[in-house]
């Protein structure tokens, strides 16, 4: 203790109260208790109070605690946004795409009479217009001097009217090549009419008609598949430059849902995959 006997030491011992006051306190409760400051003066006439520091601090937390708050909510809230809506990856419009051929040249309207008919197995795809969406080629004209297959029909393009393109996605549940394709004249028994060749997907049996904009011949598919826009032009090149009918599988707009294929997008080769499972 800092007095001599019989002094108080009130303003001078460093706790909080006063020892005979403990008896307040029930045995075995636990109290918070300030720390001890030290008296604090009483301002006189014409002189400024004492700043109470420990408020001023705790003001000065919550103040700097509304502050982050404000900005970590903003934070939060943009995150929240962004979750909610991702940005759209797509295009705006169709665009207008060279089509080349598997080598890599441009492919022309006499390459593909040449090279592809309506008896040519192996599968031709390119992506449009974007690059998750596969499309076929196929030529439906007959081989030279050969009869059978088909010219003029919609949406065809070429010297016959006879090279036509669909969207390579099955409408069913989305199956791609090798498990759908196009089956030339006599790969399978089953013909629609005169009918003997057609786009057939193994996974489940649904069967379209390229000569009628590849409308459905057996389900479970109850859709076409989207028809590309095929142009050709005076110097014999084929472009692709839009779309027809629904929306391409797995998409709700054909146009959103991955990137754009650039300006132009080469033809792959695949060996089908062939079943005759057709209802």
């Amino acid at each position: 203790m800092n007095g001599g006997p019989g002094e108080s030491c009130a303003d001078s011992c460093p706790r909080m109260f006063d020892l005979a006051s403990t008896s307040r306190f029930p045995v075995g409760q636990a109290y918070k208790l300030a720390p001890y400051i030290g008296p604090r003066k009483v301002a006189g006439p014409g002189e400024i109070p004492e700043v109470d520091e420990t408020k001023r601090n705790a003001l000065k937390l919550a103040v700097v605690a509304g502050v982050i708050a404000a900005g970590g909510g903003g934070l939060v809230g943009a995150s929240l946004q962004y979750v909610g809506k991702p940005p759209i990856v797509g295009l705006a419009s169709y665009p207008k795409v060279q089509i080349m051929d598997v080598d890599g040249s441009p492919l022309t309207a006499t390459k593909v009479m040449n090279e592809y008919n309506v008896t040519t197995h192996t599968v031709l795809t390119y992506n449009y217009p974007l690059r998750d969406e596969p499309n076929f080629l196929i030529n439906l004209a007959p081989p030279a001097g050969g009869s059978g297959g088909a010219t003029h029909v919609p949406g065809g393009v070429g010297p016959l009217g006879s090279i036509v393109s669909f969207s390579a996605i099955c409408q069913h549940l989305g199956c791609e090549p090798p498990n759908i394709t196009f089956y030339p004249p006599g790969t399978c028994p089953q013909t629609f009419g005169k009918l003997d060749f057609y786009i057939h997907c193994v996974c489940h049996g649904s069967t379209y008609d390229p000569t009628n904009k590849a409308a459905n011949l057996t389900g479970p598919a109850v859709l076409p598949l989207p028809q590309v826009t095929l142009l050709w032009e005076s110097d014999d090149t084929l472009w692709a430059t839009g779309e027809t009918g629904p929306p391409v599988n797995g998409h709700l707009d054909t146009l959103q849902g991955d990137y754009g294929v650039g300006s132009n997008s080469q033809l792959v080769k695949q060996s089908p995959i062939v079943a005759c499972n057709i209802a």
